[in-house]
């Protein structure tokens, strides 16, 4: 072999190997911590209190699920890539050296072959890709929704919590005012033990409400701070004005028929139909039998030279990939009843919260009406126990009798505005956005 013919080969081979990646280990992370104050977080510096809406986009960031996530659009990325790199050529060469018998030299030989078969399913592989990753894209979208409604939920919670926590404190208040009475009376001889049973009850059973909503407030703060990758001993300055997405029953029925096309998780399902509508061509045009094809040449021991085309191809006798093809249109078929069946349920829900909503706006203006008149027997009462009209214990069940029936009018927003967090979730109000790529954006 010549000087030149070695500097040859060894220049092809120096640049196959340019175009090769190298090996770089990526040890885990050890020391990876929530963060101890909100200023650490991105747009951590938002003015405060944090408004729902504040909040909302804290968890969109700072969301150690998200994040985790959100490294599945790089594998979907490389998966496109993949998908519609070309296969390569195949190089076969040979080389026998002379023996004995009548010829002159060695023999040599060498083809250069391409697949066919790759090159026909080539396009259909990679729109399966792309959809796939437009799949990946919307999923991720639904769960950034499902993150911020949790969000919304648990700050809701907590800011109604906080409400019927401090109307229990004035109830307890009052309580705690009539047992003393009642206890001043048993000392001086004007009451029985027997009498002061009701009330030591109901500030029993009034504490006990507190503490359990102060533990059930503490959980919250707690699941919020993890939520927005705080530590869970963070204090979050919550405002309390919830300033939700309004929620208009004409609107939401006007976009219902078009859900499909405005929710993630349905967008989803439908971009993973056509990856499996390609996946379906795909497997129809692989019934093209495997055919490799290309030039070959050589010469023999005589020194005979020769060239011409090579074929090889199978011949589709017993295989004509019909298994494959049943398999992919089964695949096709399910996900087309799930897809069916998704989109019913999801406009059914839609339907059903939003009658469940207007039951509870009834359900709010009949306590509020409720609410009124024990305010003006309240006012009634309270003139009377000046007067001397009325006993200090009547006065004092007038008393909880109105903030109990408050306490439950504030059950009642708390419930309403979590069904409006819920319809928002599902229609998308306050979210972001959602399209449905059209089919030319996959090709």
């Amino acid at each position: 072999m010549t000087a030149r013919k070695c500097l040859g080969w060894a220049g092809t081979a120096i640049l196959l190997v340019a175009g090769c990646q190298s090996y770089a280990p990526m040890p885990l992370t050890r020391q990876a911590s929530l963060a101890e104050h909100l200023s650490d977080l991105q747009f951590g510096n938002m003015p405060q209190p944090l408004s729902i809406e504040a909040v909302s986009l804290l968890a969109a960031a700072n969301n150690p699920d998200l994040k985790a996530a959100r490294s599945e659009i790089g594998i979907a990325a490389a998966q496109v890539l993949q998908a519609g790199i070309l296969p390569n050529p195949s190089l076969g060469a040979g080389y026998a050296f002379l023996l004995g018998g009548p010829g002159t030299t060695a023999a040599v030989s060498a083809s250069l072959t391409e697949d066919i078969k790759s090159l026909v399913t080539l396009s259909a592989r990679r729109q399966s890709a792309v959809a796939a990753a437009q799949q990946i894209n919307a999923s991720l979208l639904w769960q950034e929704w499902q993150t911020i409604s949790k969000a919304r939920l648990l700050v809701v919670d907590i800011v109604e919590g906080g409400r019927e926590q401090r109307q229990l404190e004035k109830t307890l208040a009052v309580l705690a005012a009539r047992l003393a009475g009642e206890r001043r009376a048993l000392a001086q001889g004007n009451a029985t033990l027997t009498d002061i049973v009701p009330a030591l009850t109901a500030v029993a059973d009034t504490k006990k409400q507190i503490d359990d909503l102060e533990r059930q407030q503490e959980t919250r703060r707690r699941d919020l701070d993890v939520l927005l990758g705080l530590a869970p001993t963070v204090a979050l300055p919550l405002d309390n004005r919830l300033d939700l997405p309004p929620i208009d029953t004409a609107t939401v029925a006007a976009i219902l028929p078009t859900i499909g096309d405005r929710r993630p998780d349905l967008i989803a399902l439908q971009l993973g139909y056509r990856s499996q509508e390609e996946k379906v061509r795909a497997a129809v045009l692989a019934q093209f039998p495997a055919l490799v094809i290309g030039p070959s040449g050589g010469r023999d021991t005589t020194d005979v030279r020769s060239g011409g085309p090579q074929i090889t191809m199978d011949l589709p006798i017993f295989d004509r990939n019909q298994g494959n093809i049943a398999i992919e249109k089964a695949t096709r078929r399910k996900l087309h009843d799930e897809f069916t069946a998704r989109l019913a349920t999801a406009r059914a829900e839609v339907t059903s919260m939003l009658a469940d909503l207007a039951m509870i706006a009834r359900q709010i203006e009949t306590v509020k009406k409720q609410v009124d008149d024990l305010r003006e027997a309240k006012k009634e009462a309270e003139a009377a126990y000046r007067a001397r009209n009325l006993d200090e214990r009547s006065y004092i069940d007038v008393i909880v009798s109105v903030q109990t029936k408050e306490i439950e009018l504030i059950a009642l927003h708390q419930l309403s505005l979590e069904q409006q967090v819920a319809i928002a979730t599902l229609i998308g109000a306050g979210m972001p956005p959602a399209v449905m790529p059209q089919i030319a954006a996959l090709r």
